[in-house]
């Protein structure tokens, strides 16, 4: 019976843990996007006309 408890003390500890973790991540993306600015499709490239 003590294996059961401890296996599901286990697993909510993880599962909150998870939760923590994906709640950082997002925040570090939502942070990283809000300060980057868009800078279109790639490097500019200045076009010359021959």
């Amino acid at each position: 019976m003590l294996i059961y408890m401890l296996a599901t003390a286990m697993t909510v500890a993880m599962l909150i843990a998870t939760v923590f973790g994906l709640h950082q991540e997002a925040q570090r993306i939502r942070v990283k996007a809000t300060t980057k600015r868009f800078e279109g499709f790639g490097p500019r490239k200045p076009y010359r006309h021959y």
